[in-house]
């Protein structure tokens, strides 16, 4: 506009000749109240009319210029805001309120509506002078109401409020609003009201529902390994965030951990219904069931692909699934989704969504978030089958690894009290029968789970067989078997960095405890356990302490102390992967009340008090020892000549009588008597001791303080010598030798009738 726009003309006498429209607007006087008076009189009340005093406000928007027209002198009133600076501002306000999209509403100071766009939602110019909030129907009036009170009286606008209002027509879904509160301010400062900015953000709002909808499920869902757990989180997160009622189908195979089959899925396969949100269930959980044919459900597993179902009464479908129709029509659903999980083309179940009552019905937008759910629910319900699958093969592997009962001994009782916690571990034992009436009991504990640690355990058991086979120490022993972990460790180590066992290094703790059933002793070594737990017969308990070696396969190279302490007969020796006080402050009192309960008993007490505590692996081994008689024992103790020999020999035979053996088995033993005293007379050093030890097998063992390995060697036809260790290891059923640390023991073990060892 290139000129202000001509409000009047006024003669040079005040005489108002020409009155405008756009002037009764502004100075709120008609054109018959205006022309033919003057100026005066038109705004003193002078004609007659009652006074209606015009604002400075308005007056401001005002020029007058004298204009010669022929010889007369008029004078133009022309509105400056219609061209200008000032026309701008009406021509934006106009704008606003006629074109724009959003809503607009200008706000009296009693928050009464006093102008809004005549297209905005659910308002139209007969909600003038109503309140702003009632008018528009918003979620919690009272907090909007005093937000509006507090912009009024500070002047400090209130900007991008979400706001929710009731559902519009036709719709049930809330209509949420960005809504502003901004002071209308005169050209004083003076705040004469508001105006509200409410931009309807409904969509928007929606989309960002879903999102956080989709982070809720990723956040919640797949924290645990299960299949089960799985599905319940899932419809934890899905009920009512996005529908009311959810039930969750999952292929019977997928939940023992077998593969999944490839589509379409065969109509005899059967589900089963591992988690329900809702009202009312067609069929209980854990119920196993086959899909009917002709139903979205079994089709959905022929295809894969998610379906917006209407449910209706005269749906087809639901005469072919009675109980599904049946509690559909007592739940009043009316809207149902069924989408597949489904991962790299495999269907691992399906799942339905129902709305129902006053809810939404779903729309197609919501088949695209259901099946984004879906699909990462899968994904999760994969990683828990790929893991029961592992832990049911690691679980196999270790059941056929460890000792399917204890090796029954005549000298120690032994139980096992074995948890094995989520996902199972690498904890083991055995018990060993030695020579000489001694007994190995093996408690260890490989780091990890899975596969990989049932095989590392079962490696380190084949390996602790082989070395007890050659008699050793406690100590050599744990030092020998530290050495084959190393190796282990290396060779893991080794493994192409893809491999994702090269990331887990290996660690092994151990103890060995070996009775002595003749001395009632019991040497212990341990690397990295806890200490173990003494019962005595009496009934007192006590923790031996034993010095701690390094972990197996560490990177400590210390030594493995031993520690020998006395274990009289009908002590009970209690050893666990863990501290026995840290997994429950009463197991030391259990283990000292049963001190002459069977042990089975005891052990099951140990797995009562453990009931809330199985977030990890627990395996306690109990040992009771019962000896060896003294009248089971002959110790002899020799010269140091070749007289040893037949003295030896005599009191064999007599100590054989008393024990009833028969001549033929008494002759054996007479002859191993003679070849190993002989064999120590020669090679050995004094002193020298001979004991027999009679159990279920009859042993020999001679003692002397010489080191020098003794060899078993095949003697020439011409040699005189050289046949003792040859003839020994003939006639006996096993043979060996045992050091000390001041000399060395070689026995033989033979087998006698069973009527000798009545």
């Amino acid at each position: 506009m290139s000129s202000s726009a001509v409000l009047a003309r006024i003669a040079e006498d005040g005489r108002i000749l020409e009155w405008s429209a756009r002037a009764e607007d502004l100075f709120r006087r008609s054109r018959t109240e205006a022309e033919g008076h003057t100026v005066a009189e038109l705004f003193q009340g002078d004609s007659g009319a009652d006074s209606r005093p015009v604002s400075a406000t308005r007056l401001s928007g005002v020029s007058v210029r004298p204009v010669l027209d022929g010889t007369a002198l008029t004078w133009e009133v022309r509105d400056a805001e219609a061209g200008g600076p000032g026309g701008w501002d009406l021509a934006v306000l106009r704008t606003l309120f006629a074109h724009v999209p959003i809503d607009l509403y200008v706000l009296d100071p009693a928050l009464r509506i006093v102008r809004c766009r005549e297209d905005s939602r659910g308002t139209n110019p007969a909600v003038n002078g109503r309140d702003f909030f009632t008018a528009l129907h918003l979620d919690r009036v009272e907090e909007e109401q005093a937000l509006a009170h507090r912009v009024l009286i500070t002047g400090e606008a209130a900007l991008r409020r979400l706001v929710r209002a009731a559902p519009a027509s036709g719709t049930r879904r809330p209509v949420a609003y960005s809504m502003s509160y901004v002071p209308l301010e005169n050209a004083d400062g003076e705040v004469l009201g508001l105006v509200v900015c409410a931009v309807d953000v409904t969509d928007r709002e929606q989309a960002m529902q879903r999102l956080r909808f989709l982070d809720d499920v990723r956040a919640t869902v797949g924290t645990r390994l299960e299949v089960t757990s799985v599905c319940e989180e899932f419809t934890d997160a899905v009920v009512p965030a996005f529908a009311g009622i959810v039930v969750v189908e999952v292929i019977e195979d997928v939940i023992r951990g077998e593969e999944p089959p490839l589509v379409p899925v065969s109509h005899d396969v059967p589900l089963r219904r591992v988690a329900f949100r809702g009202v009312v269930s067609a069929h209980p959980v854990d119920d196993v069931h086959r899909l009917p044919e002709g139903t979205p459900f079994s089709r959905v597993l022929d295809d894969l692909r998610p379906r917006l179902v209407p449910v209706t009464s005269n749906s087809s479908w639901l005469s072919a699934d009675p109980a599904r129709a049946n509690s559909i029509a007592q739940s009043e659903a009316h809207s149902l989704i069924v989408a597949p999980l489904t991962v790299r083309g495999q269907a691992l179940g399906v799942v339905s969504f129902y709305r129902h009552r006053d809810e939404d019905p779903f729309g197609e937008c919501d088949i695209a978030l259901a099946a984004d759910v879906c699909a990462y629910t899968a994904h999760c319900i994969d990683n828990a089958r790929r893991y029961t699958r592992e832990r049911t093969i690691a679980s196999i592997v270790k059941r056929r690894l460890l000792p399917q009962r204890p090796s029954g001994l005549s000298t120690v009782d032994v139980t096992a009290m074995h948890i094995t916690g989520p996902g199972g571990g690498g904890a083991w034992y055995d018990v060993i029968e030695l020579a000489g009436g001694r007994s190995a009991l093996i408690l260890g504990d490989v780091s990890g789970r899975g596969i990989a640690t049932a095989t590392t355990m079962g490696q380190l058991r084949t390996v602790i067989h082989a070395l007890a086979a050659l008699d050793l120490e406690p100590d050599e022993l744990m030092a020998r078997l530290s050495d084959t972990a190393g190796r282990l460790a290396e060779e893991r180590a080794a493994l192409p960095t893809g491999d994702p066992l090269n990331r887990e290094p290996l660690t092994a703790g151990c103890l060995i405890a070996i009775y002595d059933a003749v001395d009632h002793t019991c040497t212990l070594v341990r690397a990295g356990l806890s200490e173990p737990y003494l019962v005595g017969a009496e009934g007192h308990g006590e923790t031996v302490h034993v010095p701690c070696g390094p972990v197996l396969a560490g990177p400590d190279q210390a030594p493995f102390p031993a520690t020998e302490f006395p274990m009289p007969p009908g002590s009970t020796l209690a050893i666990g992967n863990e501290d026995l006080p840290s997994a429950s402050p009463n197991l030391k009192e259990l283990l000292r009340a049963g001190k002459q309960d069977p042990l089975t008993e005891v052990c099951d007490s140990l797995a009562y008090a453990l009931r809330d505590r199985h977030e990890t692996e627990k395996l306690i081994l109990l040992a009771r020892v019962r000896g060896l008689p003294a009248d089971q024992v002959l110790t002899v103790q020799l010269g140091e000549g070749l007289e040893a020999v037949p003295a030896a020999r005599a009191a064999t035979r007599e100590q054989l009588a008393v024990w009833g053996v028969s001549a033929d088995d008494a002759f054996t033993t007479e002859l191993i008597v003679s070849e190993l005293i002989g064999n120590a007379l020669r090679y050995g050093a004094a002193p020298y001791r001979l004991r027999l030890i009679r159990n279920d097998r009859l042993t020999c063992e001679v003692r002397d303080a010489g080191q020098s390995l003794p060899r078993l060697k095949h003697a020439r036809t011409v040699d005189e010598g050289g046949r003792g260790l040859f003839i020994v290891a003939s006639v006996a059923d096993e043979w060996g030798i045992r050091y000390h640390a001041d000399g060395k023991t070689v026995w033989a073990q033979q087998s006698t009738s069973a009527a000798s060892l009545k």
